[in-house]
């Protein structure tokens, strides 16, 4: 099985580039990315992303997007493999948080990646080439 074929799960920070057309190089590689994923359609996120991207897309890029076009990005990315944490997963972040030395926030998302059985991160916000369990980071930008 090649990487392509295995469930990925993608940050927050890599989502508002690919929707970001004012990000420049880092729009076209995580737009190229984004395509990869919904092709092969082994794209991961949680509703915690989905959260993050909504404000960040609509509040905090220097041309945020119309509530009515987030919104809709949001539901086209319901398709994918997407995790709804519970208080299990939070007690379980925290657990990873101190194994790790992570952000809460970080561990959440890896602990939701691998909640979904994912062998792919990819994030701008954790070491590339990092692996944690089952899942190692990676970021298109250093490709």
């Amino acid at each position: 099985m090649n990487e392509i074929d295995r469930l990925q799960f993608v940050d927050t920070n890599l989502l508002v580039y690919a929707y970001d057309e004012t990000a420049g190089n880092k729009h076209v590689q995580a737009a190229e990315l984004m395509a990869a994923l919904w092709e092969s359609g082994t794209g991961c996120l949680s509703i915690q992303v989905l959260q993050e991207f909504f404000v960040n897309i609509t509040r905090k890029v220097p041309q945020p997007l119309a509530l009515p076009a987030a919104a809709q990005i949001i539901a086209d990315l319901s398709v994918w493999h997407v995790h709804c944490p519970t208080t299990e997963d939070v007690l379980a972040a925290i657990q990873l948080q101190q194994r790790h030395g992570l952000a809460f926030w970080d561990a959440m998302i890896l602990n939701s990646a691998s909640q979904l059985g994912c062998t792919v991160l990819w994030s701008e916000d954790f070491s590339p080439g990092r692996q944690y369990d089952q899942t190692v980071v990676r970021t298109p930008f250093s490709l």
